[in-house]
C-alpha cells in the first residue's frame, strides 16, 4: 500500500528539494544529540579508526587507539553511507541541480558541462570530467582525496568537526581553521582550478 502526502506518494513528496532550513535544523539537531551523549561532531576521525582496525597501530603509534571507544563514529559515518545510498538510487529528485546560469556559463569556459547533461541522470557531478576514462579527472580526484584527508587530520579536523562543533563552542583554533577553508576554497575556485582545467 502506498503511503499518500496529498495528492503525491511518500517517496515522490520527500524525493522533491528541500528548504535549506531543514538540512540545517537537522545538522543542530544531531550536534545537539552528540553533546548530549557526550560526544563532538566530525567524521575525519573515522580515518584514522579505519587504520587502526587494518592494524596500522602496529607500525604507526599514530593509530594505536582503542577502537571501540570511537564506534559510535564509525557507526554514525555508516549510517551517512547507507544514507546516501539510498538517497541516490530511491529518492532521487526529478530536478537539476539548481545553480545560477552565470555558474553554468562559467563553467562552460572551462570545458565543464552543465550536469544536468548527465546522460544517467545523475545531475550532481560533471561525469564528463570526472570518470575513469578521463585522466585528468582520475589524477585531481587522487591529489584531492589526498589533500582533503591529509589537510583534514594535520588541521586536527575537517568542517564538519570545526565548522559545526568548534564553532559552536567559540573555540578560536577552530574559527582561524575555518578561515583557512574559505581562503583554500577561493584560492582553489578562482585560480588554481581553473588553471588546472585549462592544462
Amino acid at each position: 500500500m502506498e503511503l499518500v502526502v496529498g495528492n503525491q506518494g511518500f517517496l515522490e513528496f520527500i524525493s522533491q528539494p528541500w528548504h535549506w532550513a531543514v538540512g540545517g535544523a537537522a545538522i543542530a539537531l544531531v550536534l545537539f544529540l552528540l553533546n548530549w551523549m557526550g560526544h563532538s561532531f566530525g567524521v575525519s576521525s573515522t580515518f584514522r579508526t579505519v587504520c587502526a582496525m587494518a592494524g596500522a597501530g602496529k607500525k604507526i603509534p599514530f593509530f594505536n587507539m582503542d577502537v571501540k571507544a570511537d564506534a559510535w563514529r564509525t557507526t554514525f559515518v555508516i549510517g551517512i553511507l547507507l544514507g546516501g545510498l539510498i538517497a541516490g538510487n530511491f529518492l532521487r529528485s526529478p530536478e537539476a541541480v539548481q545553480i545560477s546560469q552565470s555558474t553554468v556559463d562559467y563553467l562552460s569556459t572551462l570545458g565543464i558541462a552543465y550536469p544536468a547533461s548527465d546522460a544517467k541522470g545523475l545531475g550532481y557531478v560533471p561525469t564528463d570530467l570526472f570518470n575513469f576514462g578521463n585522466v585528468k579527472g582520475v589524477l585531481m580526484a587522487i591529489v584531492g582525496g589526498f589533500l582533503v584527508g591529509f589537510g583534514a587530520r594535520y588541521a586536527g579536523g575537517c568542517t564538519s568537526g570545526h565548522a559545526i562543533t568548534g564553532l559552536s563552542h567559540l573555540q578560536l583554533p577552530s574559527l582561524l581553521t575555518v578561515i583557512g577553508f574559505f581562503i583554500g576554497g577561493i584560492l582553489m575556485t578562482w585560480f588554481i582550478f581553473p588553471f588546472l582545467m585549462r592544462l
